[in-house]
């Protein structure tokens, strides 16, 4: 037990020092568990086949699904779409919208989807991103608390009611506090926030996706180059190919894509009938993707054409092809509308020192049919050249546009090319919806469907979720095993063994005895209280899911050793765990908003410690009476 006690001691003050990797720390402790004889080879590596630890890495899966099929994207447009030009509005809105998704997702992840959003509407109101980031965070933890799948310690507290003969919380049961919790952390930052919250500006930003492509605008000229073309009933082009058309044969202007004209267009069909093709085109659109335009593309009547050419390229061929034309100012955010979507991205890619595609034209080299990526333009130093018969040297940047898996295909070509910025991030700020939003959307209602009614266990709703994620297409294998933070499954899977050998040894008991002594001789709220601050500073220094894997197991123990009912205890420590808000290494959330916000160390404990005294007064307050001694 002493030997057990030392190694906590030791695990805890590695994890606060922040001088190694959490995980590697944990694997440390399992090794010497095990070397000691403390433990056996099974139940050292015991963790690892945990239900819990599988249901964590099954929920990233399913939070990245949501996020790449433009689910979470659309969300937030739809809840930062509803704060108008208000500041207080905005506050609230973020804050709702932080605290909903992250009861589905995790909160990292509702952090990053928002946070580009958030920082960009707090200038348009005339506000700076201060003043709303560490809301933000904070909205983000408290609404994990509304589910059982919102943060990892509800997922923990849940399984050791189960493992302990108990019926665990069922999926919204959280809400019950979580719901209090939540409007108190909105009320206080609406209240109390907007003062002490400080008025710093900052030029740290995340990606973002206008800017991203305004200036890839910029630096190849595309300004003037951009051209809508519609092909008219006159138009020779109706029914050819775009071999046939022969546009960048003869006129060197590129075809980026075509888009299908709206039935509105056609005057000639009745309203009925106009509705009625609408909605196919809606259900059509959600069964495909979006697709690079090829030689054999066939143009129609009413297609429209987004070219790429210079200005008397183009001319020549509206001449030639009796077409209208529409100019693209690209100093309007449409660059984005028109150039990118859910499956089409566009990059920046740089010829790297010992590229093959050195001394190689873009035709020798067969760029574009082993990418399946076309080349927009290309740069050397601060010239333009032609795409046409143009030998590659190191340094050229070329502007590509293609699927965002064949993007990242070249991002893996090290070698050969660097992709320049975050195409990863920015194809996650696409606001459309499509046949994976819709498969997304019905996967993480029948996981929450399958929970609630306890139809398959927890860990087996999440893993078909998952799978579902995968096989819709919402996202690739590869891209699920990427998602998973690997490090956070370790460190759960690592610091299980830890609570086994403080079980094993007695130190559970010891510590379970020593609060059943004390706090617990002063009656239920006084224990109540010390499981609260307990878990509360645990989780401000150390991952408030290694917390909950050692704090739930002693607090089962109190309850057995004071014969009180389990759940009032294990609720307060799940509230604990998610109060993550004095220090910003507290919770990953802080930390993702703290250089984008200019905050300090002391910014966190002035906002953050109020909202600690006011979450642990509701909690002494609701929890009796929600969940009886």
């Amino acid at each position: 037990m002493i030997i057990t006690f030392i190694l906590l001691g030791i695990t805890i003050a590695l994890f606060i020092w922040d001088k190694i990797r959490s995980d590697l720390v944990a694997i440390m402790a399992l090794l010497l568990l095990y070397l000691l004889g403390i433990l056996n080879t099974q139940q050292a590596l015991a963790g690892f086949s945990d239900a819990t630890v599988i249901m964590i890495a099954a929920l990233f899966i399913v939070g990245e699904g949501l996020s790449r099929s433009g689910v979470t994207a659309w969300v937030s447009q739809q809840i930062l779409a509803l704060a108008g030009d208000s500041p207080r509005r905005l506050l609230v809105m973020v804050m709702l919208g932080a605290a909903l998704l992250s009861a589905f997702i995790s909160n990292t992840g509702t952090v990053a989807t928002l946070l580009p959003a958030v920082i960009a509407i707090a200038w348009s109101v005339k506000s700076v991103p201060s003043k709303y980031l560490i809301p933000l965070a904070f909205a983000a933890n408290a609404g994990g608390l509304l589910t059982l799948t919102g943060t990892p310690p509800n997922i923990i507290v849940a399984e050791v009611l189960s493992s302990g003969g108990f019926k665990p919380f069922s999926f919204f049961e959280f809400a019950l506090i979580g719901v209090p919790l939540l409007v108190i952390t909105i009320g206080y930052m609406v209240v109390m926030g907007q003062r002490s919250l400080p008025q710093r500006e900052t030029d740290e930003q995340p990606v973002d996706l206008d800017a991203s492509m305004q200036a890839m605008a910029d630096s190849f000229a595309l300004q003037g180059k951009l051209y809508r073309l519609r092909v008219s009933s006159t138009s020779a082009l109706a029914g050819k190919t775009l071999a046939e058309a022969a546009l960048g044969h003869d006129f060197n202007v590129s075809a980026l894509r075509i888009e299908k004209p709206a039935e509105s267009s056609r005057p000639y069909l009745s309203p009925a009938e106009v509705t009625r093709r609408q909605v196919q085109r809606t259900v059509e659109h959600l069964q495909t993707h979006q697709e690079i335009p090829t030689a054999d593309t066939q143009l129609q009547i009413n297609d429209v054409l987004l070219v790429k050419g210079t200005p008397e390229a183009v001319q020549a061929a509206v001449e030639q092809y009796d077409l209208s034309l529409e100019e693209i100012d690209v100093h309007e955010n449409e660059l984005a509308d028109v150039l990118v979507s859910h499956d089409i991205g566009v990059a920046e890619v740089l010829i790297t020192p010992r590229s093959a595609y050195i001394g190689q034209s873009l035709q020798d080299g067969r760029f574009t049919q082993k990418y399946g990526v076309q080349v927009i333009s290309i740069r050397r130093e601060n010239k333009l050249m032609s795409r046409q018969g143009t030998r590659l040297n190191f340094g050229d940047a070329l502007l590509v546009r293609g699927r965002w898996e064949n993007i990242e295909l070249l991002r893996n070509e090290s070698r050969n090319f660097v992709v320049v910025g975050q195409p990863e991030a920015m194809s996650r700020q696409i606001i459309e919806l499509n046949r994976q939003s819709v498969i997304a959307t019905l996967a993480l209602v029948a996981m929450v469907g399958m929970m609630v009614s306890g139809l398959v266990p927890t860990v087996m709703a999440a893993l078909i979720t998952a799978v579902i994620m995968i096989l819709g297409g919402c996202l690739t294998p590869t891209q699920a095993y990427r998602t998973i933070n690997w490090q956070s499954v370790v460190l759960i899977a690592a610091m299980i063994p830890m609570s086994t050998a403080l079980q094993l040894t007695g130190g559970a008991d010891l510590v379970a005895n020593l609060l059943v002594s004390t706090l617990g001789s002063w009656g239920n709220l006084a224990l109540l209280v010390g499981i609260f601050i307990l878990t509360t500073g645990f989780s401000q220094v150390i991952s408030n899911t290694a917390t909950a894997v050692l704090v739930a197991p002693i607090v089962l123990g109190t309850a057995a050793a004071l014969g009180v009912s389990p759940y009032p205890l294990m609720m307060t420590v799940a509230i604990g765990a998610s109060t993550a808000f004095l220090t910003p290494i507290a919770s990953t959330t802080n930390l993702m908003v703290m250089s984008p916000g200019g905050y300090t160390f002391k910014d966190f404990v002035k906002n953050g410690l109020p909202l600690v005294l006011l979450f642990l007064l509701t909690t002494l307050l609701l929890v009796p009476i929600i969940w009886p001694f």
